[in-house]
């Protein structure tokens, strides 16, 4: 029974499909459906609509490709978008509801690929009239039936054959004419119908007669035709002139025929075929265009409050506590050195007695050795010592007690007394042969090496191996001061003592004239200033001290210079031993933001040789705290003009501290003492004289030293007005030249200021009067001394030059000093220091550190740039309306105006607040491209998390269609170049300038991207301005999201914006080009154009 069933069931299959293979080989034979009578067929119908379906998607294959070529700007994948629009194979019922309803004669009334092309290549060209297309074959004005009108089709002739895809020719559509079908539109001039794309909403117009409109279309009925009635859509355009058959916002369009309101829980835009759920926290009422993320919004806005709280107020926790942690081992480490010092100072005064009283058992031994004692009181003798002995060290084991009392006669020999002042000449030398004593002075050679076979890692080993070094050191000082004259002798010829490599500086003839002004800054200076000596630089103002030391450090720039500086007797240039020459500027150029402590150490690390150990890199520093007195103020911050920090005196010595760090070998201070107390200024000289010790050559410019401070100078350099030399000597020797010339110096009267006050002419004497007329006869007339000049220029008879004459001059002036000032910049001089520094990668890691605590202590400036822009991503959002028109683009207009001048004002601080201690580093040997590489890594910081700050309010307030992805990369590349820009405006020009065209740049630029109508030459200088291209790829990533309906909105927006949707990646490539070539001209600029 069942098999039979089963092939009664497969007889009935095959029945069936014979009848469809049937029906398909003679629908294919057929020129049109109607022409088969089998329309009504349940079973038939569905095959017949795939048959024309099939047919309408070889038609818009067809379209694609010829359009396409015309609107590659808009289209970027046209299988894709065409898809998109017209894919309506999920739902065929409009289909197969107009093949019934037009009878089979769909085909004869759907437009063909000309017809097709002569519609859309109209909004390529656009026609003066907007209500119709141009006239054509079917409506013109001797042609005009009912199908010309909007939402009417006609059909073509019975006999006249039917072929969709012909692009070349439009055919005659004249007949049959009726209303067009749901799901289709017709246009107005057209006799043929278009399918409505996915998105749409064209269903069959209503007549209002009210108004005479048919509904929900904008279009009217004919005059003069009483029988013509309301069609179907009439037009597909932009959503500007035809969004009444875009699909609602609020609701969804599965097909084209069928609208649906939009369920709770979800949202759907305007133009959209399906409802899009809402994120979760996310409020969707029914009908919702749009999700409501405000609970999104908020939660930023809670979670970047709190954090910028913490940060506002925790920003220097996290280097307070690093701080203390050192601080910790350091205390620990100094006590112990401390405890370690005075134990040795017990150690020898307990030496000391135990020499005096072995002195006295030696007296006493040698009188009574020839008498013969009992044993016994030797033994008494030796009690009495052992005990007087414990009282003395009483750390020691007794062992070693019995060892230094009673030593071992050696074999062979007869035990003489003079074993125990052996004993204790090595006990001198070494204390710590004898176990359980470890106080004694080590092996000076110990002094700057750190201990054979012991490893130091630890902060706290290398703190107590400084600090030990240190202890001893100042050991060494007091024990310096009671040398007699064999004492002295040693010292200074031991060579055990660290040297430095010397370096002496003669010079001959030196003459310096300014070239603006043709004036002497200095006449005929001849000397030299010696290694291990302090030489200090004195005259009244304007004598040219400064000048002399620029000119000995080859710092005079813009000034003529004759005569001879050589470097010990070698015609070398200064530059060629920049890594060991320290220059102290009369400006106390400091990081203010940066601790003492913090500043001493990135100097040593950039400037000592970069195979030092840590360990005497740390002796180095601690040793240049401890002589300039900075203990109390270590970790204290140095200061700026807003935020006070150390006293002038603090600061001022830090200043001169930055150069001692690196070990120079020749040191020049300008002003060093100037701002210092007495007190101050002898600790400063100590320690310069600590220096000399080492033989750095010192040479400093002083203004009225008291008497002590002047008798700690070894030599004296005098000058007068006009940069004549009047004394080069010793300082003890000073007084004793000028008794010579009649100039003494009265009782209680300060040498120094008396000979100042006797070359200013305030002190007059028969002597004196002498001296000065013989320098006023130098110094009066410069030019006629100038050997330049043969003669006077006033004795020629020449009047006074034009102001032209002068405007000329002053001008070649200035570009001579630049000229020189950039060549001064690019100078290259071989190294003949024989000291490497880190190399660029090494620098790089200490600036980027230095920049992380500076900005970390910064942090509140930071929260407020963030809060700033906060509060404008909120702002905008929230008055920004976004436009499906545009794509947001006046949205984000004011984004990139408001982005750029925020981000621009911000980043102007990276340099311009520390050009001064730039131009000391450089000048000083440091990398410029490991600074400008750290300044700029860090800001990456703020181009990566600034983008999230501004979209977190933004971004959710507009709700735009394009992903967060693709506006924070957008957002990142332009931050990135207005950073750039930022480098270039803050190098370039003083900070007030900066700053206003860091505000005018931006609005001027965007307002020039944003013109609609631009000629030909706007748009070329649009194509220089960032913000276009800023602009460009917002607009792009928004409008690629624009489908289906969209699709003819998209290309006219596009289009009139001159935007392509291919240029994405190369708008951005462009604004990280546009960033990366400010950063490289702001580099060059930083390197050239700096002040020496």
């Amino acid at each position: 029974m069942g098999s039979k069933k089963l092939k009664i069931c497969i007889s009935w299959s095959m029945l069936i499909w014979v009848v469809v293979v049937l029906s398909l080989h003679h629908l294919v034979g057929c020129q049109d459906v109607g022409d088969y009578n089998e329309i009504n067929n349940p079973a038939v119908l569905p095959l017949i609509t795939q048959f024309v379906y099939s047919r309408m998607s070889n038609l818009t294959a067809v379209i694609s490709r010829d359009i396409g070529n015309r609107s590659t700007f808009c289209i970027k994948d046209p299988e894709a978008d065409w898809n998109q629009a017209f894919n309506f194979s999920s739902n065929l019922d409009f289909l197969t509801k107009c093949i019934q309803k037009t009878g089979g004669d769909i085909t004869r009334r759907i437009c063909t690929a000309a017809e097709m092309k002569f519609y859309f290549n109209n909004f390529f060209q656009p026609s003066s009239i907007d209500n119709y297309l141009k006239p054509n074959k079917n409506c013109n004005l001797t042609s005009w039936v009912s199908g010309c009108e909007p939402g009417w089709a006609c059909s073509i002739g019975p006999n006249q054959p039917v072929d969709l895809e012909n692009s070349k020719e439009i055919p005659a559509r004249t007949r049959s004419c009726q209303t067009c079908c749901e799901g289709f539109f017709c246009p107005h001039g057209l006799t043929c119908m278009i399918p409505c794309p996915l998105g749409s909403h064209c269903p069959l117009s209503r007549l209002n007669r009210a108004t005479g409109v048919c509904e929900p279309y904008s279009y009217q009925l004919p005059p003069g035709q009483p029988n013509h009635t309301c069609g179907g859509a009439n037009i597909w355009a932009d959503v500007g002139s035809s969004s009444e058959i875009f699909c609602l916002a609020g609701s969804y369009c599965p097909t084209t025929v069928q609208k649906i309101s939009c369920s709770s829980g979800h949202y759907c835009r305007m133009g959209s075929t399906s409802e899009t759920p809402c994120f979760k926290l996310t409020s969707c009422n029914a009908n919702s265009p749009s999700q409501n993320i405000h609970a999104y919004g908020i939660m930023l806005i809670a979670a970047l409050t709190t954090l910028l709280l913490i940060i506002y107020n925790c920003s220097d926790q996290v280097l307070t506590t690093r701080e203390r942690r050192l601080a910790k081992s350091r205390e620990a480490a100094a006590r112990s050195a401390r405890e370690t010092a005075r134990a040795r100072q017990r150690w020898r005064a307990a030496k000391d007695i135990a020499k005096k009283h072995a002195s006295g058992l030696q007296a006493h031994f040698s009188q009574t050795f020839s008498r013969k004692k009992h044993p016994e009181e030797l033994k008494m003798l030796d009690q009495a010592k052992s005990e007087i002995d414990e009282d003395l060290y009483p750390t020691c084991s007794n062992s070693s007690i019995t060892s230094l009392a009673s030593p071992a006669p050696s074999k062979g020999k007869k035990k003489e007394p003079g074993d125990l002042m052996q004993i204790m000449h090595e006990i001198e030398l070494d204390p710590d042969i004898y176990e359980g004593t470890s106080l004694g002075i080590e092996d000076p050679n110990t002094k700057r090496h750190m201990p054979k076979g012991k490893e130091v890692n630890t902060h706290s080993q290398i703190f107590k191996y400084a600090y030990t070094q240190i202890e001893k050191e100042k050991a060494m000082q007091q024990q310096n001061k009671d040398l007699t004259f064999s004492g002295v002798v040693s010292l200074a010829t031991d060579t055990e003592i660290k040297k430095r490599p010397l370096i002496e500086i003669s010079f001959k003839d030196l003459t310096l004239t300014l070239k603006a002004k043709n004036k002497h800054l200095l006449r005929c200076v001849t000397g030299k200033i010696k290694p291990g000596r302090i030489t200090a630089v004195m005259g009244p103002s304007g004598a040219g001290k400064t000048t002399f030391l620029s000119a000995l450090a080859g710092k005079a720039i813009g000034c003529r210079m004759t005569g001879l500086i050589l470097i010990n007797g070698k015609n070398e240039s200064v530059h060629s031993y920049k890594k060991i020459i320290g220059f102290v500027p009369q400006d106390d150029i400091v990081h203010g933001n940066l601790t003492v402590e913090e500043n001493l150490w990135f100097s040593a690390h950039c400037r000592l040789s970069a195979y030092m150990s840590k360990p005497d890199k740390v002796l180095i520093v601690e040793r240049v705290i401890e002589s300039l007195g900075l203990q109390s103020v270590r970790d204290s911050m140095v200061g700026t003009v807003e935020k006070r920090g150390i006293s002038g005196g603090q600061r001022k010595r830090v200043n001169v501290g930055l150069e001692m760090v690196m070990e120079p070998s020749l040191l020049i201070l300008d002003e060093p003492t100037s701002g210092l107390d007495s007190a101050s200024s002898q600790l400063l000289l100590r320690a310069l004289r600590r220096e000399a010790l080492e033989g750095v050559n010192i040479c400093m410019v002083v203004h009225q030293p008291s008497y002590a401070l002047f008798k700690m100078f070894d030599d004296l350099v005098l000058l007068a007005k006009g940069g004549l030399t009047v004394y080069h000597g010793p300082v003890k020797k000073v007084e004793e030249y000028f008794a010579g010339l009649g100039i003494s110096v009265p009782e209680r009267v300060n040498p120094p200021d008396h000979y100042i006050d006797v070359l200013e002419g305030i002190v007059k004497s028969s002597a004196s009067s002498d001296m000065q007329k013989y320098a006023a006869g130098l110094v009066v007339s410069p030019v006629e001394l100038n050997p330049d000049h043969g003669t006077n220029p006033t004795s020629t008879g020449m009047g006074e030059q034009s102001f032209a004459g002068e405007l000329w001059q002053d001008v070649k002036s200035n570009v001579e000093l630049h000229r020189d000032k950039i060549r001064h910049n690019f100078l290259k001089s071989s190294d003949l220091s024989h000291r490497r520094t880190p190399g660029v990668f090494q620098q790089y890691r200490y600036f980027l550190g230095r920049i992380s605590k500076q900005r970390l202590r910064e942090a509140k400036i930071q929260a407020a740039d963030y809060l700033i822009l906060f509060l404008a991503g909120a702002c905008l959002g929230l008055i920004t309306k976004p436009s499906d028109q545009t794509f947001g683009a006046t949205g984000y207009a004011h984004s990139i105006i408001a982005v750029s001048l925020l981000c621009k004002i911000a980043a102007l601080r990276s340099f311009s607040l520390e050009k001064l201690q730039y131009w000391r580093e450089s000048a000083s040997g440091m990398s410029s491209v490991a600074y400008f590489l750290a300044k700029d890594t860090f800001d990456h910081f703020n181009t990566v998390i600034k983008p999230v700050v501004y979209l977190s309010m933004y971004y959710f307030f507009t709700n735009p269609r394009s992903s967060f992805a693709d506006n924070y990369t957008v957002m990142l590349c332009l931050i990135y170049c207005v950073t750039g820009i930022a480098y270039a405006l803050a190098i370039f020009f003083e900070p007030g300038p900066a700053q206003l065209w860091s505000v005018l740049l931006p609005v001027v630029l965007t307002l020039i991207a944003a013109q609609p109508n631009k000629s030909e030459v706007l748009k070329f200088v649009a194509k220089l301005c960032y913000p276009n291209w800023a602009m460009e790829a917002f607009v792009i990533a928004n409008a690629e999201r624009y489908y289906g309906v969209w699709l003819i909105t998209r290309c006219g927006s596009l289009m009139k914006a001159g935007y392509n949707l291919h240029y994405w990646g190369l708008c951005l490539f462009i604004l990280m080009l546009i960033g990366l070539v400010s950063r490289v001209v702001a580099f060059f600029g930083m390197i050239t154009f700096k002040k020496k």
